[in-house]
């Protein structure tokens, strides 16, 4: 499911959408505890509602609203759910004929579970990969940038 943040009236991000981030930013750093009551408010009622919700999960919503206003989707996924091999190559950017030809392979880095003729990988697996995946490709980055620099390429 997917929610554009955006004044219907203008095409940019809300006052309030754009505050938001930096205001619970705010009040975190105020109330590092590990729970918060907050004060839900709805635009056109006086009635509030009170809640408890653990800084962890607030911290999330700061992240989920800092790059939504910056225009960027956002998708929660449970750490133990499964993923189809379309999914996972959408996630890490790839085709899937690629996932399954280079990342799926029976020796390859990524595990999975069949069903069926049907190939299955856990998130949290994905995302382990992911990272280690990126840290491998900022190495080689700047091994290749210190050889330039290395061999005098750098002026």
């Amino acid at each position: 499911m997917t929610h554009e943040l955006r004044d219907p009236d203008h095409n940019e991000p809300t006052s309030a959408w754009a505050d938001a981030p930096a205001t619970l930013a705010d009040f975190l750093r105020r109330h590092p505890t590990p729970t918060a009551q907050v004060q839900l408010v709805e635009d056109d009622s006086a009635e509030a509602t009170m809640i408890t919700v653990p800084s962890e999960a607030l911290k999330m919503f700061i992240e989920i609203l800092d790059h939504l206003k910056d225009g960027i989707g956002v998708s929660i996924v449970p750490a133990n759910s499964e993923l189809t091999t379309q999914q996972a190559a959408d996630l890490l950017g790839v085709s899937r004929p690629y996932l399954i030809g280079r990342v799926l392979t029976p020796a390859g880095p990524l595990p999975f579970r069949t069903v069926g003729r049907h190939r299955r990988i856990r998130f949290s697996d994905l995302d382990s990969y992911r990272r280690e995946d990126e840290l491998r490709r900022k190495a080689a980055a700047d091994a290749v940038s210190q050889l330039g620099i290395d061999a005098g390429l750098d002026d």
